[in-house]
């Protein structure tokens, strides 16, 4: 048996192999061999066929295939109860395959616990009693084990229905059940076959929630196993998207959308809904036009002058504060108003570098702005203009050879910040030291764009 490392992962699947027929090692070496499941088909069923991966602790670890990937058969495989044909699997450090039936008992009390499709509820027990049915056959006492399980059942919203029977109850609430039970039972791993396959669309979409929710809150390890792609990209933290017995790509489902590994995941994802899955960061740009609020007025009309954008985001101590456009600049500056703190956009759009792109479209249509990205301390570390927003919904490049840079044009004639600024360069000039000029600036006459002396010549 292999002896557990530190903090290992929770599950580890190495070189899993699983074949049904008559001399299934037979068929494992002519699949090493390079042989394909259907050559060898005349000698038995390989359901699954050099499966690797890992489950790190706390994450939603999403196995994906059509009827007859082999998803199944891994799950089972992973709490013992199939043998694999070759390979190992790994529960927190500890060997499932080479396990004794009676450490294989412990492992399956103290670490795994398992949600069916179909409920699996005790029907002669009430939900209370259902949900207590682990901690039972763990010899846990009875009031100990309700006094959990009922804690679990106000969780998942059935506190109210704990003295219930599995009969009196919805199919959602039924599964909520069975959850209850994972969860009362305390183990750190759930398995998860197709749990909310058989529920209506609506109380599917719920229970996701709800799961996901759970997850954060209690921090444990999931595996969850599923034919549907949206339901896969809205749970997982990592998807295996399994084929034909073999995992053909593993990854976080913005990999999988935005870098399919062949055409066969390439077709699944067409379809996907992409603003549930992409987030803020993934499809932001780099802030091109930001300016202190130390510089004031003066300082971010420059910058729009210099990047030819109609709009400038203000930081303070590498913190967001917000966005002035740059018609609000000239007014300030006509008033000869000087503090740009003042000017910034109220309710500025902002989002945060991990929120999903559902949320950064409400931001867009409040405002033509582009859209400022901010992480966990408020420091802005991107922006999204709408254009790059719709490019990343509709799967297209957001660039063009001739336009390389997508951004907020400016709202100004450059002719008027041109002039805005020669005019505050002039005031300028007249309160500097002796031996000391600010730098003169003039519109050039051939595409009416401002320019430095020094780039005109």
């Amino acid at each position: 048996m292999s002896t557990p490392t530190a903090n290992p992962p929770a599950v580890e699947a190495r070189n899993l192999y699983k074949v049904f027929g008559r001399n299934p090692k037979a068929v494992v070496e002519r699949l090493r061999s390079g042989e394909s499941r259907s050559d060898v088909a005349d000698a038995g069923s390989a359901a699954v066929i050099d499966a690797s991966f890992t489950v790190e602790r706390g994450e939603i670890f999403v196995i994906m295939g059509l009827s007859g990937s082999g998803k199944s058969t891994i799950i089972r495989m992973l709490n013992g109860l199939l043998p694999p044909t070759a390979g190992d699997v790994l529960v927190q450090g500890q060997s499932v395959t080479r396990a004794s039936a009676k450490a294989l008992r412990g492992i399956r009390q103290r670490s795994i616990s398992m949600v069916f499709q179909h409920f699996a509820l005790l029907p002669h027990l009430s939900v209370l009693d259902n949900a207590a049915y682990a901690l039972e056959i763990q010899g846990v006492g009875r009031d100990e084990r309700r006094a959990r399980a009922r804690e679990i059942l106000d969780r998942v919203g059935l506190g109210d229905r704990a003295d219930a029977m599995p009969d009196e109850l919805s199919g959602g609430m039924r599964q909520r059940v069975g959850l209850a039970r994972a969860l009362t039972a305390g183990t750190d791993i759930l398995l998860m076959d197709e749990a909310f396959s058989a529920l209506d669309p609506l109380i599917r979409r719920e229970m996701q929630e709800q799961l996901v929710e759970l997850q954060r809150e209690l921090g444990r390890t999931i595996v969850f196993i599923t034919h549907d792609l949206n339901e896969a990209m809205f749970l997982g933290d990592r998807i295996a998207v399994m084929r034909d017995g073999r995992i053909v790509q593993n990854g976080t489902p913005e990999e999988i959308l935005t870098d399919p590994a062949n055409d066969y995941v390439a077709q699944f994802v067409q379809d996907v809904d992409r603003a549930r899955v992409l987030t803020a960061g993934s499809v932001m740009a780099p802030p091109a036009a930001t300016t202190p609020v130390s510089a004031g007025v003066r300082g971010a009309l420059r910058v729009m002058r210099d990047q030819q954008v109609g709009a400038v985001s203000v930081i303070e101590n590498r913190r967001f504060l917000g966005t002035v456009t740059d018609r609000a600049v000239i007014r300030a500056v006509k008033d000869g108003r000087t503090d740009l703190r003042s000017l910034v956009r109220a309710g500025r759009p902002a989002v945060h570098v991990d929120d999903p792109l559902t949320d950064v479209v409400e931001r867009a249509v409040e405002s033509p702005l582009p859209v400022a990205v901010i992480d966990d301390a408020g420091r802005l570390v991107g922006t999204i203009p709408r254009v790059t927003l719709l490019a990343a919904l509709g799967d297209v490049p957001p660039v063009t050879r001739e336009n390389p840079v997508i951004d907020l044009p400016a709202t100004v004639p450059a002719s008027e910040i041109a002039q805005t600024l020669a005019v505050v360069d002039d005031r300028a000039g007249a309160m500097a030291p002796a031996g000391r000029a600010a730098p003169p600036t003039r519109v050039a006459a051939s595409d009416h764009r401002p320019v430095t002396e020094g780039a005109a010549r």
